[in-house]
């Protein structure tokens, strides 16, 4: 079972999208609502996917990502609800709101895209 962290500030957004991802078949290993939250719960359960908010409240969704990649690479969907201009080196990027079959999608893509850089 693909075993995912979900980063985002808002508590009602990760619950709900932990649920949706819950449905989805997938483990929801931990809901992180901050930077340093989302770098330390990584290096701590190490996910097989990270799902994140860009820009958090407490510091950047992005940054976060940056910081988990320079020990390891780990899969991930960036999420948002509005345009983002910084780097996402490539990551799938879903609008807020979005729907399960949108977020099904970016998963696949994320998870695709990391086999291809292993190989």
């Amino acid at each position: 079972m693909i075993r995912v962290l979900v980063v985002d500030d808002d508590a009602v957004i990760g619950m709900l999208l932990a649920e949706m991802l819950g449905e989805m078949g997938l483990d929801v290993c931990g809901i992180e609502m901050t930077e340093r939250g989302a770098i330390d719960a990584a290096l701590r359960l190490i996910p097989d996917l990270i799902i994140v908010d860009a820009g958090l409240a407490s510091g950047s969704g992005v940054a976060a990502m940056a910081a988990i990649e320079r020990r390891g690479r780990i899969p991930h969907v960036f999420m948002s609800g509005a345009r983002v201009l910084a780097d996402l080196h490539g990551a799938p990027m879903l609008l807020k709101p979005f729907s399960e079959e949108a977020l099904e999608a970016a998963i696949r893509l994320a998870m695709t895209q990391d086999l291809q850089r292993a190989s």
